[in-house]
Formats: structure tokens, sequence, C-alpha cells
């Protein structure tokens, strides 16, 4: 059984066991949280499509780490104008396990 659950304006795959990386959220390391957000339930063999969300569906899920991505480079430059700007900008991340999808 999975879910396709939105968090932070993204949509994620979540399925019993498995970490997801979601954008960080403001619990602490060990808190239960629950994401009523729930787009499609599926289970192999029918799936429940929300309109936009399934109704009664709910994903719980443990914050197992906080943590910040790889570092990206941004770089500007415009020629012939001596303008150069390097950025670096490294994002903040939290890792969930999911725990239990009830429909």
């Amino acid at each position: 059984m999975y879910a396709i659950i939105r968090s932070g304006g993204k949509q994620y795959r979540a399925e019993v066991g498995a970490t997801i990386d979601v954008d960080r959220l403001p619990q602490d390391i060990g808190d239960s949280i629950e994401i009523a957000d729930v787009l499609l339930v599926a289970d192999g063999v029918d799936a429940r499509i929300g309109q936009p969300r399934v109704d009664g569906a709910l994903v719980r899920a443990t914050v197992v780490e906080q943590f910040r991505g790889k570092k990206i480079i941004v770089y500007k430059y415009r020629q012939r104008t001596s303008y150069r700007r390097k950025l670096g900008h490294r994002q903040h991340y939290t890792r969930l396990r999911i725990d239990d999808i009830q429909v």
C-alpha cells in the first residue's frame, strides 16, 4: 500500500516503513505528525483518487532527522562590467519515517 502526499507544495510517494525527505517542518526529532493532505491511496489492486484530497485518509509519520542538503553554488556574471557574484545555498530538510497509512 502506498499514498501520494503533499507537503511544502511538492508531492511525495509514501509507503509504510519508508523514509522521505521533505522541506523543513517545525517539529522536533522524535515527534509524530499526521499528514491529512493525501491525494491518492493505492493498494496494488485499486486506487482511490482524491478531488483534490481523499476523504478520511491520513498518513502518520515520525520525524527522524533535521538536516541540510548539499551546497549549491549560484554564480551571477555580466560581461564587460566587472559584475560577479558568487553565492552558496543549502536547503533545510526534514527526514520522515512513514508509520501508518489510514484510509
